[in-house]
C-alpha cells in the first residue's frame, strides 16, 4: 500500500512534469543525445551534394546509375538514473528537500525519455546500493522509477539509539554508486549522476564510468549550501555522521569562512568535471529544475 501522501506528492509530479517534458524538453531532449549508431534505411539516386562514400556501387551498377545507401539515427536508447539517497539528501531549507528535488528531475528525464521511446532504469545508493530497478519503457515504469525515489527507506536499520550511530540513510559512497552502474549497465548509455556530491576519492572512478556511458552529473544544490545567515547561536547536526558542533553564526569572520570553504568545494567539482570533459548541471531547490536541464540538451544539442 502506498502512504496517502506519497500517492499525492506521486500525482502531483506526474501532472506537472509529464506536461512539462512535452512542451519544453521533448526536442531539445531528442536532439541532445545520440542513439547507439546508424541504421539503414533505403537507397536512392544521388543527388549533388550528397558524399561520394555513401554511392552504393553494387546497385549503381545494375541501375546504370548513381545510387546513394540512406541511413538514420537508432533511437533505441537506454538512461540509466544513479541516484544518491544518503541522508544528507533530506536536507532542503527553501521549496524542497534535494530527495523531492531528485524525484523531480529523476521525473522529468524518465517522461522525456519515454517520450522518446527510450528506456530507463534506476540504481539508488547511500552507502551502500540499496536498489536496483533494470531498464524498461513506457509512462507506467517511469513513475515506478519517481515511487522508488520518493518512497525510499534504506534497508540500513540502526540497532541502538541514533545518538550512538551514524543516521539511518547512512553516508555518501559514488565509488559504490559508480561500480554499480558499470556492472549492471553493459551497453553503453546516457547516464544521469543525481547528487549533492559530498563525497571524496571518488574521481577516478567518475572517469571510468565516463568513458563507458554518456556521464552526466546533476548537482543538487540549496543556498545553504554556499552561505550561513546570521541567526545568533546555533547546533548543527551532520545527517550522514551523526556529529555535531555548535557554531555562532552571528560572527562574521565564522560565516566567511563557510562561504570560502564552501565556494572551495564548488570550484574544485566544477574543475574536475572539467577535467574529465563530462558535462554537468547545477539545480538548486529554490530554484526551477527544468530550466538548468532544458539548457543542458539545448547545449548538447549545438555541440552535436
Amino acid at each position: 500500500m502506498i502512504p496517502k501522501e506519497l500517492l499525492a506528492a506521486l500525482r502531483t509530479i506526474e501532472f506537472v512534469t509529464a506536461k512539462l517534458a512535452t512542451d519544453q524538453l521533448s526536442g531539445s531532449y531528442a536532439s541532445g543525445f545520440r542513439g547507439q549508431g546508424l541504421a539503414f534505411r533505403e537507397v536512392r539516386p544521388y543527388q549533388p551534394g550528397d558524399p561520394i562514400r555513401s554511392i552504393d556501387w553494387n546497385v549503381s551498377a545494375r541501375m546504370n546509375a548513381p545510387y546513394v545507401k540512406i541511413f538514420t539515427e537508432e533511437r533505441e536508447i537506454t538512461v540509466m538514473l544513479a541516484v544518491d539517497l544518503s541522508a544528507s539528501e533530506q536536507f532542503g531549507t527553501r521549496r524542497a528537500n534535494k530527495v523531492r528535488l531528485a524525484s523531480e528531475v529523476a521525473a522529468l528525464v524518465s517522461f522525456s525519455a519515454q517520450q522518446n521511446r527510450d528506456r530507463v532504469g534506476l540504481v539508488i545508493a547511500t552507502d551502500r546500493v540499496e536498489r536496483i530497478v533494470p531498464p524498461k519503457g513506457g509512462q507506467h515504469h517511469a513513475m515506478r522509477v519517481v515511487r522508488e525515489i520518493l518512497g525510499f527507506e534504506p534497508q540500513y536499520r540502526a540497532p541502538a539509539p541514533l545518538s550512538e550511530l551514524p543516521k539511518i540513510g547512512h553516508a555518501t559512497n559514488l565509488n559504490e554508486l559508480l561500480t554499480t552502474l558499470m556492472r549492471v549497465s553493459k551497453r553503453r548509455s546516457i547516464a544521469f549522476l543525481i547528487s549533492d556530491f559530498f563525497d571524496t576519492g571518488f574521481e577516478r572512478t567518475l572517469g571510468r564510468a565516463a568513458a563507458k556511458h554518456d556521464l552526466i552529473p546533476i548537482v543538487l544544490t540549496d543556498p545553504r549550501d554556499k552561505e550561513l545567515p546570521d541567526v545568533g547561536i546555533v547546533a548543527f547536526e551532520d545527517l550522514e555522521s551523526g556529529s555535531s558542533i555548535t557554531v555562532d553564526t552571528s560572527d562574521a569572520r565564522v560565516r566567511a569562512h563557510y562561504a570560502r570553504s564552501m565556494k572551495q568545494l564548488a570550484e574544485e567539482r566544477r574543475a574536475m568535471f572539467m577535467r574529465l570533459g563530462i558535462d554537468a548541471v547545477e539545480i538548486e531547490t529554490a530554484g526551477s529544475f527544468v530550466r538548468p536541464l532544458r539548457d543542458l540538451f539545448m547545449r548538447r544539442a549545438r555541440k552535436r
